[in-house]
């Protein structure tokens, strides 16, 4: 992974001269992230690998005042950057305009940064990418304009609200390479520089950062009914997030609610008013970036929007940087195959019993071997959770992202520890009543987040230590997590692949755990498990 001169005098140039000289004394220039100067407070040097804050440099209106004067003029986003370069101060003003702290960040273009998703890009395919801040995601957007418009060769226009991604001044950064770059005048215009874009200049890709409002979002899907193929960031962790986010749901197709008939939702085993996509989605491909070496790759938004609406939660591709130029697949990408419902369609679903009331009922042709059954009962392999007012597609998630030895159980009687949510807990409900007595940790998780559900379930794990499953093919556990839910969809047995007695035991437990039937068929080496429609009991 190579660097392009990184213009970091011309950053430290900028800063108050004894700021500087504590900076250049760290010996890791190299490794600022931004610099931060708060009037009145101590200034603070944020690095990859930890924080320095100088007690001894109080930061005075001079220094602030030194800093701005050496920049250019502060758009109306409180933005500014040095010409020639890719650094950004933003500023923070009191309630009469007066700039009262600076934010003085360091860009950097950077060769290699998207050796993980560069098949993807190469593609042709719309990719919108998501992360928190600071995680790299307008790194990456700049690398995909050089690569697209250097090595592949397409017309890339990039639309720069901040001068973000290209620098400051009216001649671009060379890291974005033959792309050429739109600049936004006031950045509530966004929208109209978007379509202004593709009216006026005849991209083949267009590359956007921080796609943060409807207007934009619309002006998206407009660019993409016309051909061109999307780069973009957006607000938001998660493909989740986004269909939270009434501004920017349209990304991934839009969410509506939409009313059935008594003998549909009969037939569904649905209420009435069911939430469905009411289009087809802006981006063909939704990238998590979970961190700066591993990211989550959905590559079919359509389907995985469909899937979450039906309660399936996603799993998706997970890639892990692994050296240079180097990654690794180390989790698939696993949906249910059910026919692609498009849009608005009204899809078969569940009845209540968990069964198409159309097909019957399969009895299992044969139980278990004695041997596993019993090693169920005498032992458990996973930490089973039962979830009280917790979201479960977002506890599976964080148990997929950590790789967790624990899954999710509908059955409180078979829990090993419960997850509630205060609002819930607080009122002590029946159910949490029942429990007094028996040896069951639970923890109270304030709101319905993500990042405070995996630090309940780290404590969870912390508290209940199970056996490790550092010997299991996580292939394995993975198939048969996407076997029971294509079982549950499309009400067909799902045959797993070949495996040894201990992974078979894991197998049958899980699948035991989402209250479904299985069989052991087949002899060894090739004896496997079959999973089967049959509910138990």
């Amino acid at each position: 992974m190579s660097t392009y001169s990184e213009g970091l005098e011309e950053f430290l140039t900028v800063l108050p001269q004894i700021v500087r000289q504590r900076i250049e004394a760290s010996n890791r220039p190299e490794k600022l992230i931004e610099v931060v100067l708060d009037y009145g407070r101590p200034a603070e040097a944020r690095f990859l690998d930890g924080v320095e804050r100088y007690p001894d440099l109080m930061v005075s209106e001079l220094d602030i005042d030194y800093v701005s004067k050496s920049l250019g003029e502060f758009g109306t986003d409180n933005r500014a950057g040095i010409e020639r370069t890719l650094h950004r101060i933003s500023a923070i003003r009191n309630r009469h305009s007066k700039i009262v702290g600076l934010t003085c960040r360091v860009g950097r273009a950077m060769e290699g940064t998207i050796d993980m998703i560069d098949d993807i890009v190469r593609s042709g395919q719309s990719i919108l990418m998501l992360g928190r801040p600071g995680v790299g995601k307008t790194t990456k957007l700049r690398e995909v304009a050089r690569v697209l418009s250097d090595e592949v060769g397409k017309r890339v226009v990039i639309v720069d609200t901040s001068n973000e991604i290209a620098g400051d001044g009216d001649v671009p950064h060379p890291g974005i390479g033959y792309a050429r770059r739109m600049q936004v005048r006031i950045a509530a215009e966004q929208h109209n520089v978007m379509i202004e874009a593709v009216e006026n200049h005849m991209p083949e890709v267009i590359v956007i950062d921080e796609i943060g409002n409807e207007a934009e979002a619309q002006a998206a899907r407009t660019i993409a009914e016309r051909g061109v193929q999307l780069v973009a960031t957006a607000h938001g962790q998660s493909l989740e997030n986004l269909m939270l986010n009434p501004s920017l749901a349209d990304l991934i197709g839009g969410i509506q609610a939409v009313t059935l008939s008594d003998a549909e939702a009969q037939r569904r085993g649905t209420q009435k008013t069911v939430l469905e996509r009411k289009a087809p989605p802006t981006f063909d491909v939704v990238i998590e970036l979970l961190d700066y070496d591993r990211l989550a790759v959905h590559n079919n938004v359509q389907k995985t929007v469909d899937m979450i609406l039906r309660g399936v939660p996603p799993r998706p591709e997970i890639r892990v940087r692994t050296g240079e130029g180097q990654f690794d697949v180390v989790q698939n990408e696993q949906t249910a195959e059910i026919s692609d419902p498009s849009f608005n369609q009204r899809f078969p679903a569940l009845a209540r019993n968990g069964q198409r009331e159309d097909r019957p009922v399969r009895e299992p042709k044969t139980a278990p071997k004695p041997e596993e059954a019993v090693a169920l009962k005498e032992s458990s392999l996973f930490l089973r959770i039962y979830p009280y007012g917790i979201a479960r597609t977002r506890l599976e998630r964080a148990i997929r992202e950590k790789r967790a030895a624990a899954i999710v159980t509908t059955d409180m009687e078979q829990a090993d520890a419960v997850m509630a949510i205060r609002s819930t807990y607080q009122n002590k409900p029946k159910k949490i009543r029942e429990l007094a007595g028996k040896q069951v940790r639970t923890v109270v998780v304030r709101s319905n987040t993500f990042s405070n559900i995996a630090t309940a379930l780290d404590e969870l794990l912390k508290a209940n230590p199970v056996p490790q499953q550092s010997a299991v093919d996580d292939k394995a556990l993975v198939e048969v997590q996407a076997g029971i839910e294509t079982v549950l969809q499309s009400g067909k047995p799902f045959e797993l692949g070949p495996q040894s007695a201990s992974v078979r035991k894991m197998q049958l437990q899980m699948i035991e755990s989402r209250r479904l039937a299985s069989e052991a068929i087949g002899e060894d080496p090739n004896r496997r498990v079959r999973i089967l429609p049959t509910k138990l009991a």
